[in-house]
């Protein structure tokens, strides 16, 4: 996989390329009108939606939680509350979830983030040897191992994603 392109660079990328991780950088041209963000990318760049993974803010117990999964699917609350240990999780607020990360919706990567927040990737992103996830704008995928993304992170993997 090919380094960064320095005129692409995000907070993402800055910690891809200071952990000396290879990565792929997946550019496109955002639609405004696009349903979905993420089913938008994998349509545009015509990779498997199994393969590419929206980041989600969630609200645990008042403070905010990372859930990564699948485009094709949603993220179930019960089942990352239950990975994360706790009762109950509720999607978080989308403004608190812009100032946490430092992204806006649509581009929340769960790699260089203002403030980082525990994680829990869906345990499907185990069975590529890539996936993809927001680079920190729209229009912009990160390609990477999914073992990168865990070390990267902190994530615990958990099935949290349904179909």
């Amino acid at each position: 996989m090919a380094k960064k392109q320095a005129s692409q660079g995000t907070p993402a990328t800055a910690v891809l390329v200071a952990a000396g991780v290879p990565f792929t950088l997946h550019p496109y041209t955002h639609d405004p009108s696009a349903a979905s963000y993420g089913l938008e990318a994998a349509d545009v760049l015509g990779i498997d939606p199994r393969r590419v993974f929206k980041t989600l803010m969630v609200d645990i117990d008042g403070k905010l939680g990372v859930g990564i999964v699948p485009v094709s699917g949603t993220l179930d609350l019960k089942a990352i509350a239950a990975a994360l240990g706790i009762k109950k999780a509720a999607m978080a607020d989308p403004k608190t979830a812009e100032r946490r990360t430092g992204y806006v919706l649509g581009g929340i990567s769960p790699l260089g983030q203002r403030q980082p927040s525990p994680t829990v990737l869906d345990e499907s992103a185990l069975a590529f040897s890539t996936v993809l996830v927001s680079g920190g704008r729209r229009g912009l995928d990160i390609e990477l191992d999914p073992a990168d993304l865990i070390r990267l992170t902190g994530a615990l993997t958990a099935p949290i994603g349904s179909p």
